[in-house]
């Protein structure tokens, strides 16, 4: 059985695309996952919902591919979400956001997310209970799991060297109420980490021709960031050269601590069709420049 989550959109919501923007999509997933926790994880089961006082849920990772682009309209968007593993210690859920008319269904993007229960006063994971066990079970539709994410090491093993470094200033306002920085604000990092490195590069070659949407984001939650004065650092490697897309894998970092890991695939498109395009010449070369290090 599946969870439908009726979305409301927000004028805010938009980038400068006028598309609803990468981050914005995580968001609508926490609230049709905590919808459907609050309406089907009721007491005994209920610390899946956060009912437990100094419970909670936290996630370990998201899987998110970008199937086509959503625009702002007065009416909601439908997400359906349901559960496809539960293991000892964590269970993953799976989504869909959606439009669908007389019968025929627009996707504009599929994801998976992972949870487990945390002690917060502990700081600690915790098995799932039966009860929880029991709550999650009529939502299970089983699936395959992805790999984790890999560190980026060269080929001698030694730490890769990344193409960029970014300062990372947590704001006040990014701390959820369990006193972490909340698991969509990370993807906001990467992002602005990103377009800081690859608005370098273009404007290096003085390139204007293309601009980049994202297909895929992939995010591991390795340790909870907190909001501090002092600024961590955020490392993006380029990995992969397509003949319109590229991919970008990034680490989120306290010193030599990893507190997450990322890798997004961007792909390259032409502002006036609205076409997938290939990177200019000059571009492309400075991209394989950087892949090389």
């Amino acid at each position: 059985m599946r969870h439908l989550y009726e979305c409301p959109m927000r004028w805010a919501d938009l980038d400068v695309l006028n598309h609803v923007n990468n981050v914005v999509y995580l968001d609508y997933l926490q609230e049709a996952r905590v919808d459907m926790l609050r309406t089907h994880a009721p007491a005994p089961a209920g610390g899946l919902a956060g009912a437990r006082p100094g419970e909670g849920l936290v996630v370990a990772s998201h899987d998110i591919t970008y199937l086509r682009s959503l625009q702002l309209r007065p009416r909601p968007v439908s997400i359906e979400c349901w559960v496809t593993q539960v293991r000892a210690a964590s269970f993953t859920m799976a989504y869909e956001i959606f439009d669908e008319v007389d019968g025929e269904r627009t996707v504009y993007a599929r994801a998976t997310t992972v949870l487990t229960p945390f002690v917060f006063a502990e700081e600690r994971p915790r098995r799932l209970t039966a009860a929880e066990r029991e709550a999650l079970a009529g939502y299970v539709e089983p699936t395959a799991s992805e790999p984790a994410l890999a560190g980026r090491e060269s080929a001698d093993g030694e730490p890769a060297e990344p193409a960029s470094r970014y300062p990372l200033r947590v704001r006040f306002s990014d701390v959820d109420v369990y006193g972490h920085v909340n698991n969509v604000k990370y993807v906001e990092y990467y992002q602005e980490a990103r377009v800081a490195m690859m608005g370098r590069l273009a404007a290096e070659v003085e390139d204007h021709g293309v601009v980049v949407v994202l297909a895929r984001t992939q995010v591991e939650y390795r340790q909870p960031i907190l909001f501090r004065s002092e600024p961590y650092e955020v490392l993006n490697w380029v990995t992969r050269l397509g003949s319109r897309s590229v991919t970008v894998e990034s680490e989120i970092r306290d010193g030599d601590r990893v507190m997450s890991r990322a890798r997004v695939v961007l792909v390259y498109l032409d502002p006036v069709t609205g076409r997938s395009a290939e990177p200019p010449p000059a571009l492309r070369s400075r991209l394989e420049e950087v892949a090389g290090r």
